[in-house]
């Protein structure tokens, strides 16, 4: 809170000033009645208290001025308890009142008869006298209170921008800066004071973007090197317009991995955890049990499983368990990406690396997670060039970008995840038997629905659930026939077939339930085939054969010679495959 305190010298100076002209001793007080101000005697009592009886504490409440002629009989000073013994032969006191606060007293003191007749004899012209000090005091006063403001606003304003992730300048119309943050500082490595430096001369990647640009464009990528230190992010620009004309421009800077670690932290989706994965079956309990085991370890996972049996969510759910939760999670999907475009991608690459290598070059997959987790699902599609390249990372702890000379320390947690069966890929050549070895340190096998069918209602209640809200949709209820059915079908693509089902469902439902008529035709003629075959006590042949080779083709469905894979595993050739395909009516990608 400001006071008179904060002015004390310029009291000062003010009540030596009005003893030079009146002659006549000074003292001035603030609102807890402390002297901060005096002349004469009054100097050496200067930071002590008056009596909380006098007449100064009077004008303070009432905030008026007040003339004491003689102060022994004067009914004001009848409750001082010093009244008897007092030296004052008259007294002149106004209040310093700013913005409708009393702030404290100006006091003239007459300590003879001379003094004393001055103050009685001119009274009038000396309050109003006092009065224009105590107004000069009091906009002395409210410039310190606004400087004050100001400068606490200013305070609040460097906290604020020093609490930020993201580094902050403020630039004028010619790329001179005027304020930053710290992490400004912090991550462009910048020591001394740059205010008033252009910023075209300390962030030189800037230089290529000119300030007339900046009304056209809002955000842009940048690459940044200081000696041996690199950095990519992105920046933007907001302009500063003060009643319409162009001041200057405030531009954040993101690096890119400070992106992810947030996005990852504050998306909710992201952090799933084990138990968020529904499913009260013992097999899944078991599983979960594994994966949260895992979660402590540094090893690398391999994770098992079937098509839509939710690898990627167990892998984040591996991770959010984990000591690295709080950096990257990063998800690769190697199947997705074409062979020739994977390897820049998980490993990165140096300016000039090939033809059309980005300027500044480009993080890896693999930089971006240091100090998290790598998800490379579907790692059964990775060429044999990769998986050795893969494999110095994983036994060495470096990478190496394409077009560098030097190779870089890294420290990331590996999950990978397949659907196929890696070790008859090693048996077939199809996959290394050393990168097997080291991705199966701790190997998680994610069940099928068909072997947590009992799991299937509560799936079924969180998804129509979830699907309703997301479709804007009043189902609430699901028949006990529609529930016997979807626990009856075989689910060969899993709880992301199971989700399917239900989306469509939902969507279908006029009312709020879920009846037998909703679901897709496919499931209701399969589920009745499966009844039909359960019951028989025999098979045919025709049947059998026919259920092994649907069984071989999704067994080997993501193989590049599937077809290939499918007749050997069969006992039979390439043609007798296809004529028995022919014969079945069995239709194959």
């Amino acid at each position: 809170m400001i006071n008179l305190k904060y002015i004390k010298d310029e009291i000062q100076n003010i009540a030596e000033a009005i003893e030079a002209v009146l002659e006549i001793d000074v003292t001035i007080v603030d609102e807890d009645l402390v002297r901060v101000a005096g002349t004469g005697i009054y100097v050496q009592k200067i930071g002590k208290k008056v009596n909380e009886y006098s007449v100064f504490k009077k004008s303070l409440i009432e905030k008026s001025a007040i003339l004491i002629t003689d102060p022994s009989c004067d009914e004001i000073c009848k409750e001082c308890y010093s009244r008897l013994d007092c030296k004052e032969f008259a007294e002149m006191c106004c209040p310093i009142v700013c913005e409708g606060k009393s702030y404290g007293v100006i006091g003239l003191i007459a300590f003879d008869n001379n003094q004393a007749d001055r103050i009685n004899k001119n009274h009038e012209n000396l309050i109003n006298f006092l009065g224009k000090m105590a107004d000069l005091i009091s906009n002395k006063l409210k410039a310190q209170i606004k400087a004050y403001e100001l400068e606490l606003e200013k305070k609040k304003l460097e906290t604020l921008l020093d609490s930020m992730d993201k580094a902050i300048v403020s630039i004028d119309v010619k790329g001179n800066i005027d304020r930053y943050n710290s992490k400004f500082k912090e991550i462009f490595k910048l020591s001394n004071p740059i205010c008033s430096e252009n910023i075209f001369d300390i962030l030189d990647f800037m230089s290529a973007t000119p300030i007339n640009k900046f009304e056209k464009e809002k955000s842009y990528s940048f690459y940044y090197k200081k000696e041996r230190y690199t950095l990519r992010g992105i920046y933007n620009i907001n302009k500063i317009v003060l009643n319409n004309e162009l001041k200057g421009y405030v531009i954040d800077f993101i690096d890119k991995k400070d992106a992810i670690k947030n996005y990852n932290k504050i998306n909710k989706e992201y952090k799933i955890m084990l138990d968020n994965i529904i499913g009260e079956s013992q097999i899944i309990k078991n599983t979960k049990s594994e994966a949260l085991m895992a979660s402590k370890s540094t090893s690398t996972v391999l994770i098992i499983g079937e098509s839509g049996t939710g690898k990627e969510l167990f892998a984040r759910a591996i991770h959010n368990h984990s000591q690295r939760s709080e950096n990257p999670f990063i998800a690769v999907n190697c199947a997705a990406i074409p062979d020739n475009l994977l390897e820049s991608e998980l490993f990165g690459y140096e300016e000039g690396a090939f033809t059309g290598a980005k300027k500044g070059g480009n993080l890896g997959k693999f930089e971006l997670a240091d100090k998290g987790t790598i998800f490379l699902d579907e790692i059964g599609d990775m060429s044999l060039h990769l998986q050795a390249k893969l494999l110095r990372v994983l036994q060495e702890k470096e990478l190496n970008k394409i077009g560098s000379n030097s190779n870089k320390l890294i420290d990331v947690r590996v999950i990978a995840a397949t659907n196929k069966n890696l070790e008859s890929m090693v048996s077939n050549g199809l996959f290394r038997e050393d990168l097997f070895y080291r991705l199966n340190v701790i190997p998680i096998n994610l069940p099928s629905l068909r072997e947590r069918k009992e799991d299937i209602p509560l799936l079924i209640d969180f998804m129509v659930q979830e699907y309703a809200r997301k479709l804007n949709k009043d189902v609430e209820y699901v028949d006990e026939s529609v529930i016997d059915t979807l626990i009856k079908y075989r689910w060969p693509g899993n709880i992301r077939e199971l989700q399917n089902i239900i989306e469509y469902s939902v969507n279908m439902s006029s009312s709020n339930r879920i009846t037998m008529d909703l679901l897709p035709s496919k499931i209701k003629r399969k589920t009745t085939d499966q009844v039909y075959v359960e019951t028989e006590d025999i098979e045919t042949l025709d049947e059998l054969e026919r259920r092994e080779i649907i069984k071989a083709l999704n067994k080997y469905k993501g193989y590049k010679k599937d077809k290939d894979l499918v007749a050997k595993a069969l006992g039979i050739s390439r043609a007798t495959l296809y004529r028995k395909l022919d014969k079945y009516n069995i239709i194959s990608k």
